[in-house]
């Protein structure tokens, strides 16, 4: 039966500030780098053979895949990087600090805006400092310019029904080293999550899911590698 990690990234430079971050490609604090590294030691203490990394075209995403691999002594794995794993588009609140547009627009919406299925923030305007679609890495690409939950499994199931499901159904055990709100859109694909019910699940930083597949896809078991930094599961 196939094994598949899901790793969020390290903590990042705006995580550490508590500021919306999504599209935007911030890097890694030394404690971002401390926790790949962590999170590189569980899974090779995991014991699972893993075959193959994914992540996102976002540096904090990639370097934690790349730190994890190194420390696991991993880094001859092959890896395959797609737009589609990127973090949740914020839209008109890429940027802003978290707590100050809590007291600005009410914390109740901003959970909404946070938290829920399918209310996108509002909409990031074109030509700002945080537009993205003259971004080479996203050439060919329609950059959203904002994006719910629900908006961004749509752009993620695709590219796990003819990248990620295939590896597995073949038995690979595979990492998805990306984001918060992309590896929470495969949970809930996974799990099969009622809308309602996604707003509790949280990722944490730097801390493997390790979710063992059966022969449909369909999850056995899960757990977190590092136990002392659990997150509650998938119900």
């Amino acid at each position: 039966m196939p094994f598949l990690a899901l790793l969020r990234h390290g903590q990042s430079q705006w995580n550490l500030e508590n500021r919306f971050t999504g599209w935007v490609d911030v890097d890694l604090t030394a404690e971002g780098e401390a926790q790949a590294r962590r999170s590189g030691e569980l899974l090779a203490q995991s014991g699972v053979p893993f075959d193959k990394l994914f992540t996102s075209v976002q540096t904090r995403a990639i370097r934690t895949g790349n730190l994890a691999l190194d420390k696991a002594g991993l880094a001859w794995l092959p890896v395959e990087r797609s737009w589609r794993l990127n973090e949740r588009h914020y839209g008109a609140l890429t940027g802003l600090d978290k707590a100050e547009t809590a007291a600005k627009h009410g914390e109740a919406q901003v959970k909404v805006w946070r938290r829920s299925y399918d209310t996108p923030p509002p909409p990031l305007e074109a030509g700002g400092a945080f537009d993205l679609s003259k971004d080479r890495r996203y050439a060919g690409v329609e950059v959203p310019q904002t994006e719910s939950l629900k908006l961004t499994l749509e752009r993620v199931l695709p590219y796990w029904n003819e990248k990620v499901a295939p590896d597995l159904q073949a038995g690979k055990n595979l990492i998805i080293a990306a984001h918060g709100n992309s590896l929470r859109a495969i949970v809930k694909h996974l799990f099969n999550v009622p809308d309602d019910q996604i707003v509790g699940v949280e990722m944490p930083t730097g801390n493997p899911l390790l979710i063992e597949l059966d022969r449909d896809l369909r999850p056995k078991s899960a757990r977190y590698l590092d136990a002392a930094r659990a997150e509650k599961l998938p119900p």
